[in-house]
């Protein structure tokens, strides 16, 4: 098993959560296959059955539809049937900008709208390898112009945006953040919750080499996720760590302490740090990357959710 006690002498293994050590230790089995092992449709087919097999159920809203008339397909939440005018999330879901889309992110985009009593919204952006880099980010970012910009469509008046997301989502949320605080939207950004993002992929960290295998996120998927997305490494709207953080709104940056990708939140965090952004940094102790999609198999999953809801309210004040 990978679960040890914490910090005893002589120590090689990190400290695993009893229930993360469970699922890996299922998803470890001989023969269990990764992203990168079966396929684009096969890896988006097993992004479908994890949300069945290991994310919690979706439950109950006022407001759960698809709204018509975006510049790409988006999806609302919201537990209040009808309410003033406020903040909404917008939420750019994960998936190694190859997978992923409305409904294997429906039951987090449902949680977090009854956690914050604020609509979110979930953007459907243009998927790799189908539509390489740089189109999901435009999609990202057209979609927020557009929920700033309280259409009827929406059914909500916005006075601020919350940009938030996980994984290659949480890219998109930092990257979009950058965009509007460069050319601003018809609302102020409020605040930036990035969920262990993909905040600085043109650099090689220690966490990489520690936990690029047996964690669930593997070395060879990220490669293979790369490739499909066949970006421009040189690029600000891939590696936002390209340019200047100044000027971002409060952030907060969540990661899992096993996380093949965790120290590009800890860069990410010292740069907003050093640029003078109004930072928070909670990171996991014992999970892995994806645990707020798997929150049936990571019971524990769920009170990191909420710890996050908690911060994220006191920088929307």
């Amino acid at each position: 098993m990978l679960a040890s006690p914490r910090y005893t002498q002589g120590m090689t293994q990190p400290y695993v959560r009893p229930d993360v050590a469970a699922l890996l230790e299922i998803a470890n089995k001989p023969g269990a296959k990764r992203a990168v092992d079966v396929g684009l449709e096969g890896a988006r087919g097993m992004m479908h059955a994890s949300r069945k097999m290991f994310d919690a159920e979706t439950g109950p809203l006022a407001v759960l539809r698809d709204i018509e008339g975006g510049p790409c397909p988006m999806r609302l939440y919201d537990a209040r049937a009808e309410r003033e005018p406020g903040p909404a999330i917008v939420f750019y879901h994960g998936g190694g900008f190859l997978l992923g889309d409305l409904d294997t992110h429906e039951p987090l985009c449902a949680e977090i709208a009854r956690l914050t009593d604020l609509p979110v919204i979930s953007v459907d952006y243009a998927l790799a390898p189908e539509h390489p880099f740089p189109a999901g980010i435009e999609d990202a970012m057209a979609a927020a112009r557009w929920i700033a910009d309280s259409p009827l469509a929406l059914g909500r008046a916005v006075d601020g945006l919350v940009l938030a997301g996980d994984s290659a989502g949480g890219n998109f949320a930092i990257v979009t953040a950058l965009a509007l605080r460069d050319q601003p939207a018809a609302v102020a950004v409020r605040a930036l919750w990035a969920i262990y993002p993909a905040a600085n992929p043109t650099r090689h960290y220690s966490s990489l080499d520690q936990f690029g295998e047996g964690f669930l996120l593997s070395r060879a998927s990220m490669g293979w996720f790369d490739e499909g997305y066949a970006p421009d490494r040189g690029d600000w709207r891939y590696d936002p760590m390209l340019k200047d953080l100044a000027g971002l709104p409060s952030t907060l940056v969540v990661a899992g302490s096993l996380d093949p990708i965790r120290d590009q939140s800890r860069a990410f965090v010292g740069a907003c740090a050093a640029a003078g952004v109004s930072t928070t940094y909670l990171e996991c102790d014992g999970t892995i990357h994806g645990f707020m999609n798997l929150r049936r198999a990571l019971p524990s999953a769920q009170h990191d959710l909420e710890r996050c809801v908690a911060h994220l309210g006191l920088l929307l004040g």
